[in-house]
């Protein structure tokens, strides 16, 4: 969906403040601000940056940051360059299987190629009939030890906390429940973002459930962390939770926004 297109139906939701956070990507921030505006919603920049850290990809959220800074703009060119290789043997990989041209049909979902990515395989497959929605696509052909995956090398987790820092924003970890971590790797990621400056985790996503924010509130407070609250929605199709429609965030939590007031369009 365009910018425009989701603010609009963020605002007919009833967000009162939203963050456009594109995949590895800033160069909508200017149409999504200008978008919230004309729908009476309040705006924070953002962008969700992925990283490699102990052989799994995280997602971080920056959020509040100065959307025309070089240096984020930069890291977040470099991350996307190893998009295009990926992509193509992803689809050697489905073809070897007898799925045929799925990078071709990838591409055609995807406005930007250096942006493909396992989602957009995904849409394809869907299209194409070979699997009936993204869901089976991913368990039966883009995760770990199936056809269509190949494992790819993002940014560093103290890379992105630091272009996103250094740009005057916040980072986030993003939905920390979704990630397949043993308690001593995420004990051990969330102290490392805490020490290169990371602030936040997010709580309530639409990819927890509901026990997973109790327990993510928890661990906020453990660490003395802010705690974020956004829908993950792709789109209406393939996305658990609608803009708009999450729960308030549970407990004594300090929001991620009352640390960015200053940064609030």
């Amino acid at each position: 969906m365009t910018p425009e297109a989701l603010a609009a139906r963020a605002a007919a939701n009833g967000v009162e403040l939203w963050a456009l956070t594109d995949h590895d990507e800033v160069g909508g921030q200017h149409r999504a601000a200008a978008a919230a505006r004309e729908n009476g919603m309040r705006y924070l920049t953002g962008t969700e940056i992925s990283v490699t850290f102990a052989n799994e990809t995280v997602h971080i959220v920056g959020l509040g940051f100065d959307p025309d800074d070089a240096a984020i703009s930069q890291g977040l060119y470099d991350t996307r360059g190893g998009r295009g290789k990926r992509a193509m043997e992803m689809s050697d990989g489905l073809a070897k299987v007898g799925i045929k041209g799925a990078y071709e049909g990838a591409l055609t979902f995807v406005s930007n190629p250096e942006l493909i990515s396992r989602t957009h395989f995904a849409r394809f497959l869907v299209e194409s009939g070979v699997c009936k929605d993204t869901y089976e696509v991913f368990r039966k052909y883009l995760t770990e030890g199936k056809p269509g995956y190949v494992p790819h090398q993002w940014a560093r987790l103290k890379d992105a906390i630091r272009w996103i820092t250094e740009a005057k924003g916040i980072a986030v970890i993003a939905h920390p429940g979704r990630y397949k971590f043993t308690a001593n790797e995420e004990y051990a990621l969330f102290l490392e973002f805490q020490a290169h400056g990371g602030k936040a985790i997010e709580v309530v996503t639409g990819s927890h459930t509901p026990a997973e924010y109790v327990e993510y509130a928890d661990k906020a407070l453990e660490f003395g962390f802010a705690a974020s609250r956004g829908s993950d929605f792709h789109s209406p199709d393939e996305s658990h939770m609608d803009l708009g429609k999450l729960p308030w965030l549970p407990g004594k939590l300090t929001p991620v926004w009352e640390l960015l007031e200053n940064r609030i369009q």
